[in-house]
């Protein structure tokens, strides 16, 4: 028993307590660059709306930004780092918190009562796994080439449209699927974020869960428009 004058016992006890807020912490801000990614990402992507002209120039606008103060391509080598140092301390936290809490309830039940907690809750696991696959596909398709069908460096608008053709549906309901698992995903850990970020009463749960699920219906439908118009043809060479 912990007595109160046994203060480096009660220290010690608080300790993962305390470093389990900072994680939650450390999640919530990593998770806020990740989603401004994100949301820059897509505006970028729905250029492609504009043409080829203008999403070719955006894409070459990235790589130019900064200059002549800093060299060709620093900015964007900048942003790569800052997502995967955000990447990296953003899943350590997560599976460090992930494996206290099954410390916390070693035994399991043998029958566990329903609980409350929506479908996004239950499957972040996963949805992260799918992202992670999806994100090394996505930088080996569209970033390097490789396994783009044009792959041409420069011709953004083309190496889109050939991705995404018709007979390459496939692509297009991998692509779908990894943008619905981020959309859960930013639903659940968005409201999380705030909840964490932001000491809230019950009063605003609702509200809370309503931005968050807007900002993640946005993200998928802008997302996704860009590889259904060109399975359409409402977007082509």
């Amino acid at each position: 028993m912990v007595t109160v004058g046994d203060r480096p016992a009660v220290r010690a006890a608080r300790a993962p307590r305390r470093t389990s807020v900072q994680l939650k912490i450390v999640m919530a801000l990593t998770g806020a660059v990740l989603l401004l990614y994100l949301i820059a990402h897509m505006i970028g992507n729905l250029k492609i709306f504009f043409g080829a002209e203008a999403l070719d120039a955006y894409a070459a606008w990235l790589r130019t930004a900064g200059e002549p103060a800093l060299p060709h391509g620093t900015l964007l080598w900048i942003v790569r780092v800052v997502l995967l140092v955000s990447v990296v301390a953003h899943i350590v936290s997560a599976t460090i918190l992930a494996r206290r809490a099954r410390r916390a309830r070693p035994v399991r039940y043998a029958h566990r009562p329903p609980v409350q907690g929506s479908y996004a809750a239950r499957t972040m696991r996963w949805g992260g796994v799918i992202i992670a696959l999806f994100v090394v596909y996505h930088l080996l398709d569209l970033t390097t080439g490789t396994l783009n069908p044009h792959g041409v460096h420069g011709e953004v608008f083309a190496n889109v449209v050939a991705d995404f053709a018709p007979q390459r549906w496939y692509v297009t309901v991998f692509y779908a699927l990894a943008v619905i698992a981020v959309g859960f995903h930013v639903r659940h850990g968005m409201w999380s974020a705030l909840q964490t970020l932001g000491r809230s009463g019950a009063a605003t749960q609702n509200t809370l869960k309503g931005i968050a699920l807007g900002v993640a219906v946005l993200l998928v439908v802008g997302f996704l428009a860009v590889p259904f118009a060109v399975l359409t043809g409402l977007v082509a060479q």
